[in-house]
């Protein structure tokens, strides 16, 4: 069964329009509102003739690169927190060394 249109009207009476997979799930959602049946008729013919020849523009490829320097830090952060867990974790209390008596000194004979 093919993909549909189903036009509605929102709670404000406008029109609008979402796109359903054959199986009835919603794929495409989020038109604008129209005034008008004709209008939001309208969209959807403009839908059906732009997309099949429409290019996917990826912008959070680019989103990515501009990602500012702080950003990035901060997620590196976690691992450095892991490495400073790890050190502690690797560290022993010293072994306590038995109390040594010091020897007196000799007293002299006076």
């Amino acid at each position: 069964m093919p993909g549909k249109f189903e036009l509605y009207k929102d709670k404000g009476s406008q029109f609008r329009f979402r796109l359903k997979a054959g199986n009835g799930e919603i794929i495409a959602a989020g038109s604008e509102s129209y005034p008008d049946k004709k209008s939001a008729l309208k969209g959807i013919a403009s839908i059906q003739k732009n997309a099949a020849e429409a290019k996917i523009v990826d912008t959070t490829i680019e989103a990515e690169a501009k990602k500012p320097a702080a950003k990035k830090t901060a997620e590196k952060k976690p691992a450095a927190k892991k490495t400073a867990a790890k050190k502690s974790a690797v560290k022993k209390p010293a072994a306590k060394k038995p109390a040594t008596k010091k020897t007196a000194e000799p007293k002299s004979a006076e």
